[in-house]
């Protein structure tokens, strides 16, 4: 049983903004793979799920970028399961560098939910088939995002095909870049170190228009996608290394 999936990328032309480094919505994709990648080999990948009528959905992630990769630098990301904590079953990741320094790090919580019945199953009969890895602590906690007063509408996302994944529903990267591009690009391009979290509530179909909407926090943005008055994400970007 493979422990820990480990991958070496080269970051690319399309993986950098303006500053030519890694974008906060790449390392994401990269996590998102590596989940995916890992799920297959551990025998609990979407093949495997869809035959019990289950399907994993990312519900919590948390990035902490202590410094962003560089245009042609090579990297490691690495992903591993993490038991699990009420109905969240955890999996870690963090990206390398060169010498094996970790630069990246991020957590996330997973539900199994049933498909027929759309309802989050407990995890622990599941995870329990799977490495604890209980010495590898990429994170300490997953952030639950409460409500935060004052928040603008931004913009508005209307999801088209580019957006939608094999499950039917916007792919959870993509919130990450609906938040980049609320927000402005200058203070994206000038960070190097940020922690970025998102709780995702409710699900976004094709065609189906989402309202963005964002204000300032203690030490950088917090944001809300809504629709019909209802939440379907929350998130947090803060610019500080002092929210790990």
């Amino acid at each position: 049983m493979n422990d820990i999936e480990r991958k070496t990328f080269t970051v690319a032309f399309t993986d950098v903004d303006q500053s030519d480094r890694l974008k906060l919505s790449t390392v994401c994709d990269y996590f998102q793979e590596a989940a995916d990648n890992h799920a297959e080999s551990l025998g609990v990948g979407r093949s495997a799920m869809a035959q019990t009528g289950e399907v994993w959905i990312l519900s919590r992630l948390s990035v902490l970028m202590e410094r962003r990769p560089k245009y042609r630098e090579t990297i490691t990301v690495r992903s591993w399961p993490r038991g699990s904590e009420r109905l969240f079953a955890i999996r870690d990741y963090d990206v390398l560098d060169a010498s094996g320094k970790p630069i990246v790090r991020g957590r996330s919580g997973w539900l199994i939910v049933d498909i027929k019945k759309h309802r989050p199953l407990r995890p622990q009969e599941k995870v329990s088939k799977l490495p604890l890895n209980a010495e590898l602590d990429a994170l300490p906690s997953l952030a639950n995002i409460g409500q935060r007063n004052g928040l603008e509408l931004a913009d508005e996302r209307v999801s088209f095909y580019s957006d939608v994944d094999y499950n039917g529903h916007v792919n959870n990267s993509r919130y990450v870049q609906w938040i980049q591009d609320i927000t402005k690009p200058d203070i994206l391009e000038k960070a190097d170190c940020m922690r970025f979290d998102i709780n995702y509530v409710s699900e976004t179909r094709f065609k189906e228009t989402t309202e963005l909407w964002s204000g300032p926090i203690e030490d950088g943005f917090a944001y809300e996608g809504r629709r019909n008055g209802g939440i379907v994400f929350r998130a947090e970007l803060a610019f500080s290394e002092n929210r790990a």
